[in-house]
């Protein structure tokens, strides 16, 4: 009787040690989860916010220049495109992240092409609006910037935490998945310097 009694008070005890962990593991990965959301949408906000840039720079290039048709359509086309391109956090596969990649490099390389052609137009390079939303548009790439490599660290420390033992195995059972990282595109670890294609 003393051996029965003995042996059920360690399952008592074991399970409630693993009932703690399991709780304090729980509390944890929903913890970092929720970092990773909140770094993914400061990773939207900043491109939204380049994205909203861009119907001023359209109509202030409009308005100085007879500018080159199709330069401004492939930014307005390529803004479309990337306004489509949206997911949440549960959406953070390797291949939805490259999709929303390669939409938002479309828009760096349609403004890219944009600001290189402006440099012909003289108007352009002396209107102060135009200098203004440069210089916005400089300060958003940065903050882009700032924003995907926080996004990656906060993804570094959730998907760290849920494959470490003995939280993988909560991990599993509570349905924690790993999160994609946001890949850097070739040459994305520097901010563009837009500043720079005005003084070429």
């Amino acid at each position: 009787m003393k051996r029965g009694t003995i042996v059920l008070s360690l399952f008592i005890v074991f399970f409630a040690i693993m009932g703690m962990n399991g709780c304090s593991s729980y509390n944890n990965m929903v913890g970092l989860e929720e970092g990773v959301n909140g770094t993914w949408s400061e990773v939207q906000n900043q491109y939204q916010r380049r994205l909203d840039l861009i119907p001023n720079i359209v109509a202030t290039v409009q308005a100085e220049a007879e500018f080159e048709k199709s330069t401004l359509e492939g930014v307005i086309n390529a803004r479309a495109n990337a306004t489509k391109v949206t997911m949440n956090v549960d959406q953070l596969t390797p291949e939805n992240i490259q999709k929303y990649q390669e939409a938002q490099q479309a828009v760096s390389s349609a403004l890219a092409r944009l600001l290189v052609v402006a440099e012909s137009y003289p108007n352009l390079q002396t209107n102060a609006s135009f200098k203004n939303l440069q210089v916005d548009l400089e300060g958003t790439e940065n903050r882009i910037s700032t924003a995907r490599m926080r996004f990656n660290e906060s993804v570094q420390d959730y998907n760290t935490q849920i494959r470490r033992f003995p939280r993988n195995m909560w991990a599993g059972l509570f349905g924690f998945d790993q999160k994609a990282y946001f890949e850097a595109e070739a040459g994305a670890e520097k901010a563009p310097d837009v500043q720079q294609l005005f003084d070429k």
